[in-house]
């Protein structure tokens, strides 16, 4: 059968079927009579007629707050730009152009127009033309609606293609069920909603949906309730052949800004074409007067192209918070259980979100140019790399977030320049693809919480001079062994927690862990929110080779100084944690989400937990605000508000670090190597020299804190922090010095040798100590040996003068005799004292007293 032949067929089955459809739409109590009648309603009422309208694919828009309180639109995310409005926020020339120039008839049939249908199925299947628009508008819509459904339950590229197919083929099987949904419809909603619906899903070229996602784009940002009559026309004009009639592409021939027509200039010609074509329809519905049509007809299609906000980059300086929330939503709200879409990354593009953020953009705008004013976004010597992030002590909420680098996602641009990176460098892995950075010394406060939560105090003193460590406790995994010898960063020593923090001296903090278990300093981290930046706990790490965890790998005394690669942002909430009172609560980034419908849906929330006790706490923060008479006094904001703080330098100086807190605002800075191995302490920035940025950057963005909300009075200790824990000191005399030495190590003293001294006992042999009984713990403890040339003056009382010299020359000392001295004569005195050391030769005074009453002088 020839083509024309089927076509035919086609259309006298679609034709019948329209006109039993239409009788039975329009006149359903009619009876209808005939054999063939009666089969074609039967036929007809077993095509579904219930469409269910799933909720429209909506752009979803960020906000962050603004210093008014206002909120600023940050970023927009959608696979259709679209936004859905009520019937009062459409222009009524909108209406009325969608009516006349699709559907005049609207408001007169049940959901099929009866002659367009026949004319386009006449041009369609009998002289197979172009697919010709008979459609009404309820069809059209149910056309867009079946689009849609479809297309938002696909999970793949191929199915939503499929799903499109489907919902647009060309057949009359396909349009006899848009036909019976078209009256199902007209039967449940009025005639308003149904062109409401229309205006709110129709394309209107590339990407853009919606009658006001149209008005915005095409007319500079306008709503669509303020749109003029010819830009009305002319977006309806659009629908009819969004391809051909859209105004976007300012360079084609036949619908350019500069298209010719019969030698004439006629901006967008065929767009102008349509519009025209459909304002003088409006006039003949009389939706116009005569005047109004003639000014529109005259006024030259002038679009305005306001492009959407799409994706993180348009969120500038904030790029990097605005990818940390797009994680949020696609990480916290997927279901695990399905393996072939995201259902947070659905929400984001389709849902029609509205996300109210936590970010204060005028701290943040301070980071971003605290940041911009200090730290190069490029470095010809090196791969430089900064970003500052500050957490709102109790509620976790995440203030700012900046990066020296500017947001994109797109490969071509990130390997066209360093300035570019996709790496949010302030989150782990899993929330903006960094791997993490060594936190150096700023980690060390977990050892103090560890410290105190043992018992120690913080004038208990230990030895923290430099040596070699042997071992460290660690129970988890039997304990360290070997050989561990780490420098300080000066000659400054400590040898109590006060001083080890406010001088961070590494010697001194490796000196408090032997005393404590690596596996519990660990715990003490994690309890704080702070682990590996790839998800493990830290001391893991995965082998490169197998890709899996590597069992070798430990939490080792160098994790003490900070060699784990953390995040800032958990730094920043694990400060936040010590500045309120130990609570600490877990990052957020989003306070609200309002869904298309205007229904909250609860954002992620934080999770607050109690990482040491309130007292722990208030003693860590007495001795972190040292250090602001220490290693951090160039980062003091002179504000007068209290600060907690702690500085870091990892080994040759790659990273660099201040982090610390008040009780409103904690915030972490790092100025570091994003990749290689450069020396900061070598290099010079425009802004000063460049190990010492971070001290220019925390004080900028914590004076804006502090000044807009203040600090309290952190809690003075309890008086059990400043405790001095009293130990023995070994019993040392007799020993060789070595010997002593270890004794008196082992015990926690510092040694140190006292030189010699006068004793009877062998030379080199340990004869006492100074202190001796006992001192406190990490005291230096003088250690003195014999000399060989000693000798012990001897107990000579009750002696006769005889006995007496006999014992001091068997001494090897001499006498001087006083008193008294006949045969009853004994001894009454004696300098020096018994038992006192002293060199051989030397002349001890003797006093005698007569029995029979009486002293005299006496000499000898």
């Amino acid at each position: 059968m020839s083509d024309v032949g089927a076509g035919i067929l086609g259309f006298i089955g679609l034709s019948a079927l329209a006109g039993i459809l239409v009788t039975a739409a329009v006149t359903p109590a009619l009876a209808v009579t005939g054999m063939a009648a009666n089969n074609g309603i039967s036929m007809f009422e077993n095509l579904p007629g219930y469409l269910e309208i799933d909720d429209l694919s909506e752009k979803t828009d960020i906000y962050a707050t603004q210093p008014d309180g206002s909120q600023a639109l940050l970023a927009s995310f959608f696979d259709e730009n679209r936004e859905e409005v009520a019937w009062d926020a459409i222009s009524q020339y909108v209406k009325d152009a969608a009516v006349a120039g699709e559907d005049p008839r609207f408001y007169e049939h049940g959901g099929v127009d009866i002659q367009g249908t026949l004319r386009g199925a006449v041009s369609t299947y009998v002289l197979n033309q172009d697919v010709q628009g008979g459609s009404s508008i309820t069809q059209q819509y149910v056309k867009n609606v079946l689009i849609n459904n479809g297309v938002r339950e696909a999970k793949t590229e191929e199915e939503k293609e499929a799903a499109y197919e489907s919902a647009t083929e060309t057949s009359p099987e396909r349009k006899l069920k848009e036909m019976r949904y078209a009256i199902a419809l007209e039967k449940k909603f009025s005639k308003d909603d149904i062109l409401k619906g229309y205006l709110n899903i129709a394309a209107f070229g590339g990407r853009v949906y919606g009658i006001e996602s149209a008005a915005q784009y095409y007319f500079g940002g306008k709503h669509a309730a303020d749109l003029t009559l010819a830009e009305a026309a002319s977006l309806i004009a659009i629908v009819n052949h969004p391809e051909k009639f859209r105004l976007d592409y300012p360079e084609s021939e036949t619908n350019g800004a500069a298209t010719v027509v019969d030698g004439q200039p006629v901006p967008y010609a065929d767009n102008k074409e349509r519009r025209d074509y459909i304002l003088g329809e409006m006039l003949k519905l009389k939706k116009i007067t005569q005047e109004e049509h003639d000014a529109a007809v005259a006024t030259p299609v002038a679009p305005v192209i306001k492009e959407p906000s799409t994706g993180c980059q348009s969120a500038d300086g904030s790029a990097y918070f605005c990818d940390y929330v797009t994680w949020v939503i696609k990480n916290q709200f997927d279901d695990p259980a399905t393996t072939d879409v995201n259902e947070g990354s659905q929400m984001l593009q389709q849902g029609g979100l509205q996300i109210y953020t936590t970010l204060d953009l005028e701290l943040q705008n301070r980071s971003e140019t605290a940041i911009a004013e200090n730290v190069p976004f490029v470095d010809a010597r090196f791969d430089v790399g900064s970003v500052a992030v500050t957490v709102q002590p109790g509620t976790g909420r995440i203030l700012a977030m900046a990066q020296n680098k500017k947001y994109s996602n797109d490969p071509e641009v990130t390997a066209s320049s360093a300035e570019y990176t996709s790496v949010n460098y302030s989150t782990d892995y899993d929330y903006g693809g960094s791997s993490g950075l060594q936190p150096g010394s700023t980690f060390k406060v977990f050892t103090l919480a560890e410290w105190l939560n043992e018992g120690h105090s913080l004038r208990e003193t230990f030895n923290g001079s430099r040596r070699t460590f042997t071992s460290f406790p660690a129970a988890c995994y039997g304990g360290w062994s070997g050989s561990y010898n780490p420098r300080n960063d000066d000659s400054t020593s400590a040898n109590n927690a006060v001083d080890a923090t406010k001088y961070s001296v590494n010697t001194a903090f490796m000196a408090m862990a032997q005393q404590l278990d690596l596996c519990k300093i660990r715990d003490t981290a994690q309890a704080f929110g702070v682990r590996r930046a790839d998800g493990l706990d830290l001391g893991q790490k995965y082998d490169l080779e197998t890709g899996e965890v590597n069992p070798d790998e430990v939490f080792g005394p160098s994790a003490v100084l900070g060699t784990e690669e953390v995040s800032p942002l958990a730094m920043a909430a694990a400060f936040a944690g010590i500045a309120n009172n130990g609570l600490t609560c877990s990052p957020i980034a989003i306070d609200k989400i309002v869904d298309a419908n205007g229904a909250e849906i609860p954002p992620p929330a934080s999770n607050c937990t109690q990482s040491v006790t309130p007292e722990v706490a208030h003693a860590m923060a007495y001795a972190m605000q040292t250090t602001f008479d220490g290693t951090a006094s160039a980062s003091d904001p002179g504000t007068g508000i209290p600060h907690i703080g702690k500085t870091g330098t990892t080994d040759g100086a790659k990273d660099t670090w201040m982090t610390g807190a008040s009780t409103k605002a904690a915030t972490a800075v790092w100025v570091g190597n994003v990749t290689g191995e450069a020396n900061l302490r070598e290099l010079d920035f425009p802004s000063g020299y460049a190990a010492t940025a971070r001290h220019r950057i925390w004080p900028a963005i914590m004076t804006i804190a502090d000044n807009k909300w203040g600090g309290d009075v952190f809690p003075e200790p309890d008086a059990s922090a400043f405790k001095q824990v009293m130990v023995d000191v070994p019993q040392v005399a007799g020993l060789s010095l070595d010997a002593a030495k270890q004794a008196i190590e082992a015990a926690g003293f510092v040694f140190e040798d006292g030189g010699q001294q006068d004793s009877n006992l062998p030379a080199g042999t340990v004869t006492g100590t100074d202190p001796s009984g006992q001192a406190g713990r990490g005291s230096t403890i003088r250690v003195f040996t014999s000399d060989g040339n000693g000798t012990t003056v001897p107990d000579l009382t009750g002696m006769t003068e005889q006995q007496a010299r006999s014992a001091l020359d068997q001494a090897g000392l001499k006498i001087k005799s006083s008193g008294n001295i006949d045969p009853t004569a004994v001894v009454e005195s004696q300098d020096p004292a018994p038992n006192t050391a002293v060199k051989r030769g030397t002349t001890v005074s003797v006093t005698f007293s007569s029995a029979l009453g009486g002293t005299t002088p006496g000499g000898g």
